[in-house]
């Protein structure tokens, strides 16, 4: 990778950074004025148990934090086992609600049964505190507050917002196109090879255990020059 793209990668992760940043004024905003509704306490690690999945740009930046984070130890070890278990339950959660799907059962209905599924977080300690709090993703960052995407509300089942009631709702569908804006750029500024690339989606488990090297992120290689006998 030259430096020119090492460059403009780094200016799309500064870009990721602004975002978290304005998405975690929004939670301080509407906590601050709802503080009786939003639940959220240092220990709380409901969110810490939902399914959901990363783009591209969240799970590099993640993936990133990781090993600045855990060098080689029994650490950075147990981690990515935990990572390994949760990772292959939701390989199997994700099949089952496939066949699910092919059998005729309707996408609100599969998404209403994987909400209520229930997979811990590798990134979750013993004390019940994010390891790698400060480079969490969107979602979590999030989780407390009144939120909606493609004009369905949802809200934390621990906090205590009134059901219709009018509070400040985070548009999740900015939030994910913005995302996946970021992760285009990255797939441009690399001149993946891999069109689709910005459209691959993993949970934090596998964003922890890949590999975004040459192959996986399908950066394309300089042609050998052919020698001057042949």
């Amino acid at each position: 990778m030259s430096q020119i793209e090492r460059a403009e990668l780094e200016e799309i992760f500064l870009e990721y950074e602004v975002l978290t940043a304005q998405v975690d004024k929004l939670f301080h905003d509407v906590q601050s004025k709802y503080s009786k509704e939003v639940a959220c306490t240092k220990t709380c690690s409901d969110c810490c148990y939902a399914l959901f999945d990363l783009s591209l740009v969240e799970a590099m930046a993640i993936n990133r934090a990781f090993h600045d984070r855990f060098g080689f130890g029994a650490e950075r070890s147990a981690v990515l086992e935990r990572a390994g278990e949760a990772d292959r339950t939701l390989t199997r959660l994700k099949h089952y609600y496939y066949k699910e799907v092919k059998q005729g059962i309707s996408d609100e209905k599969v998404m209403e049964q994987a909400a209520r599924e229930r997979v811990r977080c590798p990134l979750l300690g013993d004390d019940n505190l994010c390891l790698l709090y400060e480079h969490r993703p969107l979602t979590c960052r999030i989780y407390g507050v009144p939120t909606a995407i493609h004009g369905k509300g949802h809200v934390c089942g621990k906090c205590h917002f009134e059901k219709g009631g009018k509070y400040p709702t985070l548009q999740l569908d900015r939030i994910q196109d913005k995302l996946a804006s970021l992760s285009h750029k990255i797939a441009k500024v690399l001149g993946s090879k891999y069109t689709e690339l910005h459209h691959v989606y993993v949970p934090v488990s596998m964003a922890l255990m890949n590999k975004y090297d040459e192959a996986y992120l399908g950066l394309k290689q300089n042609e050998k020059k052919k020698s001057p006998l042949e």
